[in-house]
């Protein structure tokens, strides 16, 4: 492919910076149609952000002569019929994270991605951040030794929309659509990025409950997980604590130091080892799936490769599937 021209399905609020204006941004890359079912979204979605064509229909984007590559942005229930839908149009996929409900669905999507020879992308887009990949340096050159453990804590209160009498929730705790709760939503970029950095975890159980019946999905979740290289890690997630309390960080524990760092909401990486701290700071950029965009567009012209494919995005819904046991 020369130019990749993209036609994307599911135009809400993650394609209004994080990754739609990226496609016109990357070089031989370009944003042709968009789809969402409210033809009027869609079209204010294509004025404001100067895209020549847009659909209230999926089928007929899909089948769009002039788009070769197919991002798809809807919620987790319906990725697996948009990607084989395009992947037997012989069209590229790149799907949002977490790649469906649940393991099983994101093997059928990968089996029909090797059954037709097409490829197909998972937004994981934090092996790409320049972030991420100073930890992970720091991770591979053993500043602080050899690893011995991770450990994650991620307690956030209610979302405004969650709380009181006329509540209403959105779809990301509707089970149904999204396969979990905001621990689907977010733990999948986690677990991603800690196979990417420390390598396959082959273990992991945990306890995941609803305590505060404010929806279907399960709001807290504890696990532990072990890695194939013996680094062990353990976290503790929850969605209904207090705001005073509300808590996002990580560390890595080894031999010779610790790390802190954030998955969400700091760009701080805080190195101890000894009675020595080294601070780095690395802001997001300001379309934080651009990198990764442009990793895929190399791939797709012949010329690079992109470390977020389906068969490592299975890899995060396993992890959630073995601790919520569901698999």
């Amino acid at each position: 492919m020369q130019t990749i021209k993209w036609g994307i399905i599911g135009c809400g609020d993650v394609t209004e910076k994080k990754s739609g204006p990226a496609f016109q941004k990357v070089q031989h890359s370009e944003l042709v149609a968009v789809m969402r079912r409210d033809r009027e979204k869609a079209a204010d979605y294509a004025h404001r952000h100067g895209v020549p064509k847009w659909y209230d229909n999926a089928d007929d984007l899909l089948n769009d002569p002039d788009i070769n590559a197919i991002y798809i942005a809807t919620p987790p229930g319906s990725h697996i019929e948009y990607c084989l839908k395009a992947l037997r149009l012989g069209k590229p996929v790149y799907v949002e994270k977490p790649m469906a409900r649940n393991a099983k669905e994101c093997e059928e999507i990968v089996r029909v991605s090797k059954e037709t020879g097409t490829p197909l992308f998972t937004a994981y887009y934090r092996r790409t951040l320049p972030y991420f990949l100073e930890l992970k340096k720091l991770i591979d050159q053993k500043v602080i030794g050899d690893i011995r453990m991770v450990n994650i804590s991620l307690h956030w209160p209610p979302y405004p929309e969650e709380i009181g009498k006329d509540a209403q929730p959105r779809w990301r705790v509707d089970p149904e659509i999204s396969g979990g709760g905001h621990f689907h939503d977010l733990a999948s970029h986690q677990f991603d990025f800690l196979e990417y950095a420390l390598g396959p975890i082959k273990s992991a159980q945990g306890i995941s409950r609803n305590q505060a019946g404010m929806y279907a999905a399960d709001d807290v979740v504890v696990a532990n997980f072990e890695f194939e290289s013996g680094v062990v890690g353990s976290g503790s997630w929850c969605f209904t604590g207090s705001k005073r309390h509300r808590v996002e960080e990580a560390y890595l524990l080894g031999s010779e130091g610790k790390i802190f760092f954030s998955f969400f909401e700091s760009f701080t990486i805080r190195v101890e080892i000894g009675e020595t701290t080294e601070v780095f700071e690395l802001p997001y950029p300001p379309h934080v799936q651009q990198p990764l965009i442009e990793t895929i567009v190399a791939e797709l012209r012949g010329e690079g490769s992109c470390p977020s494919t389906g068969e490592t995005g299975v890899r995060a819904n396993l992890i959630l599937d073995w601790i919520t046991a569901k698999r």
